[in-house]
């Protein structure tokens, strides 16, 4: 499953380069110019990290992402801008900022931020009686590894990735090879009675894994 970035930059080409680099490193970027399109894109969508430039029309990044905490929107957060003094910067944490990058920057340092705020210090994640491997993507059962298909391994990663989260279904379908209500519920029957996964149907909402 991809990384959802949100970017806000309101220099299209710069905006357009960012997104080119990312989306080449496997990233899936949203860029919006102006801080009302990113308020509202941030409450219809769920992304991995924000990117915001601050000097934008509408709503300025300091108080988007001000915004966005005072409603518990913990997202990680790396500002990129022109603002260089001392007092900028501090702002820029204060609001909750995990990174800030001063411009004129290389697009490629961006993207090394960008891959070092995915990189897990805890690569294994435990289930019950399973483990994975985050980075190389192995499944143990019992200590031995557990070989599963193409779609099951991707709805196991979004799973134990997000553990008592509610998913919801269309994020799920964008696991299958063939979207459908009904490949849906086989296939995550089927991933149940592999991995012994305690997934809950939260009727009208999505699932969630106990």
């Amino acid at each position: 499953m991809k990384k959802k970035i949100l970017l806000l930059e309101d220099d299209r080409d710069l905006g357009l380069t960012i997104k080119e680099l990312l989306e080449f490193d496997g990233y899936d970027v949203s860029l919006v110019i102006d801080g009302e399109q990113a308020a509202e894109i941030s409450y219809e969508k769920k992304f991995d990290l924000y990117v915001f430039d601050i000097n934008v029309p509408e709503i300025n990044g300091f108080d988007l992402l001000d915004g966005l905490r005072k409603v518990d929107d913990n997202t990680p957060a790396i500002f990129i801008s022109a603002l260089v003094d001392l007092e900028s910067i501090s702002r820029g944490f204060k609001v909750g900022a995990d990174d800030y990058i001063k411009k004129p920057f290389f697009p490629e340092e961006l993207l090394i931020r960008v891959n070092a705020k995915f990189v897990n210090k805890h690569q294994e994640l435990v289930y019950k009686n399973l483990s994975y491997d985050i980075q190389k993507k192995i499944i143990r059962k019992d200590g031995e590894i557990l070989a599963l298909g193409d779609v099951q391994e991707r709805l196991f990663d979004i799973f134990i990735s997000n553990i008592g989260q509610i998913l919801d279904k269309s994020v799920l379908m964008d696991c299958l090879e063939n979207p459908s209500p009904t490949a849906l519920r086989v296939a995550l029957s089927k991933l149940k009675k592999t991995t012994g996964f305690d997934i809950k149907n939260i009727r009208g909402t999505g699932y969630i894994l106990e």
